[in-house]
């Protein structure tokens, strides 16, 4: 990690961690990590895509890592978190940035381009297709098509989640969260729970290593997961504060990847949407949709090089 340099910025009333490297006049790619990740999820992109003539800005996102976690749920909508990545650039000095986004981080990514595309160069989104507004809430939605056990409708309550991931180490978590490969739906019975048996200890995937785990669990053991489990309990809040946005389309230049053994891929019902037209009257000016055959949800992490190389192939037309 050697060159990354890391501040704390106060951005939207709330302070947040930011880790950066390159030339700042060179042009900016915002990095938006998802759950239960940190700006470190980025490490290998920023090494990257810096060496090859981009300033990368990786933040710890509301609620992680060395960035503030308000205790209202009310405070982890998309509008709070969007309003944070414009203040975050403002406060840089930068008209407008690249994004890329993974998981939550994705979600985030839609909506910043949907209500700021001027800010917004171009963006390649990973895992996460374009988060089409339905008629109901989407916890009324996901409980409807996958059961109380869906891991989105099992994060709802305060506290829940927590006391189960209390019951295994930070590592071991982490490390099956990283290590994931079952086919979606991901659902979690309330006897097993999110935590599992905490004498089976994960596997550490070939991707990953002791130090990172340790990197990460360093982190949630001082700030927890009620900050990134919030983003979960605020979506129907979000759903609410984004009426206004409804049926309109993202119109900026896309690059979608998706990995084919990524629970979201998996899910019932994600490749109808995006193999089959609606995803691209959604986001018309979507350019590319790259299905990576044996790669699961972590891509950015699991397969870095390749994924580097379709971010810095697409940035590079603009």
């Amino acid at each position: 990690m050697e060159g990354i340099e890391h501040q704390n910025v106060l951005v939207n009333g709330i302070n947040m961690h930011v880790a950066e490297k390159g030339n700042k006049e060179h042009p900016a790619i915002l990095f938006l990590h998802g759950f239960p990740e940190l700006w470190y999820s980025w490490r290998h992109q920023i090494l990257s895509l810096s060496s090859r003539g981009y300033r990368c800005i990786a933040p710890d996102l509301r609620g992680y890592g060395d960035t503030d976690a308000p205790t209202s749920i009310q405070s982890y909508s998309v509008l709070h978190i969007v309003g944070d990545l414009v203040s975050l650039i403002n406060t840089l000095g930068l008209d407008q940035v690249f994004v890329v986004g993974h998981d939550w981080g994705a979600l985030i990514a839609w909506y910043f381009c949907l209500l700021r595309p001027d800010r917004v160069k171009a963006l390649v989104n990973t895992s996460v297709a374009f988060p089409r507004r339905a008629a109901n809430k989407p916890t009324e939605r996901l409980r409807a098509a996958f059961g109380d056990d869906y891991y989105i409708c099992r994060f709802q309550e305060p506290g829940v989640a927590e006391a189960e991931f209390a019951r295994s180490t930070t590592r071991n978590l982490i490390t099956k969260f990283f290590a994931m490969r079952t086919p979606g739906p991901l659902c979690v019975p309330k006897e097993i729970g999110f935590g599992g048996s905490p004498n089976k200890p994960a596997t550490l995937p070939s991707w990953l290593t002791e130090e990172d785990v340790a990197y990460y669990a360093s982190k949630f053991d001082l700030k927890g997961f009620t900050g990134g489990l919030n983003y979960y309990r605020a979506l129907d809040l979000s759903w609410e504060l984004t009426a206004p946005w409804c049926n309109a389309e993202v119109k900026v230049p896309v690059k979608f990847i998706v990995g084919n053994e990524d629970v979201t891929y998996t899910t019932p019902g994600a490749k109808e949407y995006i193999h089959g037209g609606e995803f691209k009257k959604d986001v018309p000016f979507l350019q590319e949709v790259v299905v990576l055959e044996g790669v699961a949800h972590f891509m950015n992490q699991e397969i870095p090089d390749e994924v580097n190389e379709h971010i810095y192939n697409f940035f590079q037309k603009f």
